[in-house]
C-alpha cells in the first residue's frame, strides 16, 4: 500500500482560488480536446486530474503553464488574466513551475550541475543560489548522486531531481505531469511523501495527473475526472470513486483506493 494522506482539506472558500480556468476549449486539427471546461484550483490544495488517455489532462497543464494557448477561454492566476502571458512571465511573476512527464533535466550534466544551471537563471546572488541548492540536496537526499550524470541515475532519482529543479524558484504553484509513471512501489511512495510534504511544509498549491489512480488518490485533497473533453465529476477521492459517471467513464465498478 502506498502513502495514504491522513489529513485532507475538505472544503475551500471560493476566494481562496489561486488558478481559474474559465470556459476553456481546445481544438486541434478539428478535434475537440477540451470542451468548455471551467475549473478553480484552490490555494494550498493538492488537486488530482484523472481520465482516460487522450482526454486532455496534459493539455490542461500546458494551457496553465503557457506552453499552449486555448482556442477559447481564459486562464486566471491570482485574479490576473494570464491567457496571453508567455511561460517565463508565469514562472517569474506568478511563481509557477511544471515538471513534465518526460525529460525536464539536462542528460549530460551531473545532478549538481542541473541544479546549478536552473539556480543561475532564477537566483541572482551566488550565496542565495548555494543556500537554495544545499536545501534541495538535503530535502531530496541527493548527496550520493551529486556528481553522477543525470542520464545514469534511476527513474525515481530523476523524478526527485526534476521536482527539485522546479522548486528552485520557490513556486506557489507546482504542476506534476505523470510523476509516478513507470516507477517501482518504493519510488511511488517517495513521490507521494514529497507531494504531501510540499503542501504541508512549503504551502505549495499542487496539481498532479497520473494514470496510477490509486496512488494519486492517496495523496490528493480533491480530484476531477475528465471524459470526452469535459469534467464529469469533482470531489474528494471517496466521493469520485462512488460517482456513477466516474465509474462508467474511468474507474469501473470494482475500483477501490485501498
Amino acid at each position: 500500500m502506498g502513502v495514504v494522506k491522513r489529513f485532507r482539506i475538505k472544503s475551500f472558500k471560493e476566494q481562496n482560488s489561486i488558478v481559474k480556468l474559465e470556459k476553456i476549449s481546445m481544438v486541434y486539427n478539428k478535434r475537440v480536446i477540451l470542451n468548455d471546461i471551467s475549473l478553480a484550483i484552490n490555494r494550498h490544495e493538492v488537486l488530482g486530474l484523472l481520465g482516460p488517455n487522450g482526454v486532455g489532462k496534459s493539455t490542461i497543464f500546458q494551457i496553465i503553464n503557457g506552453l499552449q494557448d486555448p482556442t477559447y477561454g481564459k486562464v486566471i492566476i491570482n485574479d490576473t488574466d494570464c491567457t496571453n502571458l508567455p511561460v517565463y512571465e508565469r514562472a517569474t511573476k506568478f511563481k509557477l513551475s511544471m515538471c513534465p512527464q518526460y525529460g525536464g533535466f539536462f542528460y549530460e550534466l551531473s545532478v549538481l550541475e542541473n541544479l546549478q544551471t536552473v539556480a543561475e537563471i532564477h537566483i541572482k546572488e551566488k550565496k542565495d543560489r548555494q543556500r537554495k541548492i544545499d536545501k534541495i540536496i538535503a530535502q531530496f537526499s541527493l548527496d550520493s548522486i551529486l556528481n553522477v550524470k543525470a542520464k545514469h541515475i534511476s527513474g525515481g532519482e530523476r523524478r526527485k531531481l526534476v521536482i527539485g529543479m522546479a522548486l528552485v524558484n520557490d513556486p506557489n504553484i507546482l504542476l506534476l505531469d505523470e510523476p509516478m509513471a513507470a516507477l517501482d512501489i518504493l519510488s511511488i511512495q517517495m513521490i507521494q511523501e514529497i507531494i504531501i510534504n510540499l503542501q504541508a511544509m512549503e504551502k505549495i498549491t499542487i496539481v498532479v495527473c497520473d494514470h496510477n489512480a490509486k496512488s494519486l488518490l492517496s495523496c490528493v485533497d480533491r480530484a476531477v475526472v475528465l471524459s470526452n473533453g469535459k469534467i464529469i465529476v469533482s470531489g474528494t477521492p471517496n466521493e469520485i470513486i462512488e460517482d456513477k459517471n466516474a465509474k462508467n467513464a474511468y474507474f469501473g465498478d470494482d475500483f477501490k483506493i485501498n
